[in-house]
């Protein structure tokens, strides 16, 4: 089996911090980052708080970007995945389900609870 040490997997998660700008609420998992930002995108936020890396439950590490609170809501939707992405890099760093989808209507705010990213130890 594989080891890898916790500042490998750091190096991973403080990529994100270090380069995350905005948050996108998707109508369906987005592959690429011009489906989280044009395709699927029904609103987004810029302006995010992240962690710093810790140990996550079950192995491995992850980080926690902090509630959003007054999210744009840029089309009317049903909202089933979230994105963060790195707008200057135009480059997608991570999607994940909504615990619950959620129907937005343009014009509206939108928030979400704070959630991690993480990486898991190796099988």
């Amino acid at each position: 089996m594989t080891t890898l040490g916790d500042n490998v997997f750091d190096s991973g998660l403080d990529y994100v911090d270090a380069n995350a700008s905005h948050v996108y609420i998707c109508s369906q998992e987005p592959a690429t980052y011009a489906e989280a930002i044009t395709t699927y995108a029904l609103g987004n936020k810029s302006g995010l708080t992240i962690s710093a890396p810790a140990d996550r439950a079950g192995g491995g590490r992850e980080i926690t970007i902090s509630a959003i609170t007054a999210g744009t809501v840029t089309a009317t939707g049903t909202a089933s995945h979230f994105a963060v992405v790195y707008a200057t890099g135009s480059e997608l760093l991570a999607t994940k389900a909504l615990a619950a989808p959620q129907v937005v209507t343009s014009g509206n705010t939108w928030t979400l609870t704070a959630f991690t990213i993480g990486i898991p130890d190796p099988a």
